[in-house]
């Protein structure tokens, strides 16, 4: 059978990949970016969030997956945690406060489609992440 090298699937080690400091919003949250698709605004990436610690409020402008691989979280505004094994399903328009529960650091995969809008406490926006900038964040690591 002939296959054809244009359609070869994407192969990551991700043990050679970075763990980036999701700056300005967390010292601490790092991101491991496996994809990023310019056409369609797509970014397929680990989240790494020490466990007690979270991620600020922050708008959804495209939809968001999250599959856990390891520890615990949940966010503020909603009666569920989420475990090692647990699958989310974030719709476009929600608005969340992260919390990596106390304990093991929470591992995240997630696959973000469109932007996401940080909010600071008086809920005035702090920044708008997307493909490009989360590109970038990775250049700037790298240089």
């Amino acid at each position: 059978m002939m296959s054809v090298k244009g359609l070869a699937p994407l192969y990551r080690n991700s043990q050679d990949l970075p763990w980036i400091p999701f700056t300005p919003y967390s010292a601490t949250v790092k991101l491991k970016l496996l994809k990023i698709e310019p056409v369609t605004g797509q970014v397929i990436a680990l989240l790494q969030v020490p466990g007690g610690e979270g991620l600020g409020v922050h708008n959804h402008h495209g939809t968001v997956i999250v599959y856990t691989v390891q520890g615990a979280w949940r966010y503020l505004e909603h009666e569920w945690t989420a475990k090692a094994g647990d699958f989310v399903y974030e719709t476009a328009g929600s608005q969340h406060t992260l919390l990596a529960e106390p304990g093991e650091d929470l591992v995240a995969f997630i696959v973000i489609e469109g932007a996401l809008e940080f909010l600071d406490p008086q809920g005035h926006s702090m920044g708008l992440e997307n493909w490009k900038t989360f590109l970038d964040r990775y250049y700037r690591f790298c240089d």
